[in-house]
């Protein structure tokens, strides 16, 4: 797939889906661990419709949850990237940034990297002026990121997608301005 990158950090390259990617990240997202605070796994169907939710979005917004590849050998590893969320709540509609890699690339600092890079392409290229973040409060992995990026604890919230999930449903909510 190596190439047609929208853009690239330093060991990454993010670029819409094809797909190919369809396959891998549905093995990505049948990890238990990898989807530990999520309420459910996708299936391979779900993970097609994200997937075309995803390009959909590219296409209108120029910008989506990016597929991403390690550039050192163009594999894909996962996702990172900003979408648009609409559930209802006191602060969207909103652009938020999330990423989901597949557990074998943790803890080599890929989703700090690739988040940094996209909140740069969100600023300077796309024009947005504030990307927020979400989390259950107990995944703290995905709150170091958050720090990570300077971003700001703006409260904590149930998310009203998550209510049948009591140990889920309490959110932080972090933010970062232009």
């Amino acid at each position: 797939m190596g190439g047609n990158y929208i853009f690239k950090s330093d060991r990454l390259g993010f670029r819409n889906w094809s797909n190919s990617d369809i396959s891998k990240m549905a093995e990505i997202n049948s990890d238990s661990q990898v989807m530990e605070f999520f309420p459910s796994i996708p299936n391979f169907e779900q993970t097609e419709e994200f997937i075309e939710r995803m390009k959909k979005q590219f296409t209108e917004k120029r910008f989506c949850y990016f597929a991403v590849d390690k550039l050192i050998n163009n594999e894909f590893i996962g996702f990172i990237g900003i979408s648009e969320q609409h559930y209802e709540s006191e602060f969207t509609p909103c652009v938020d940034i999330g990423w989901r890699l597949s557990r074998k690339e943790w803890g080599k600092g890929f989703a700090t990297e690739g988040a940094k890079k996209c909140l740069e392409f969100a600023f300077n290229h796309i024009g947005l002026i504030n990307v927020k973040a979400i989390c259950p409060v107990i995944n703290d992995k995905s709150e170091r990121v958050m720090k990570k990026l300077g971003m700001s604890k703006k409260m904590i919230f149930n998310h009203p997608l998550l209510k049948d999930y009591k140990e889920l449903e309490k959110c932080f909510l972090y933010e970062i301005e232009k």
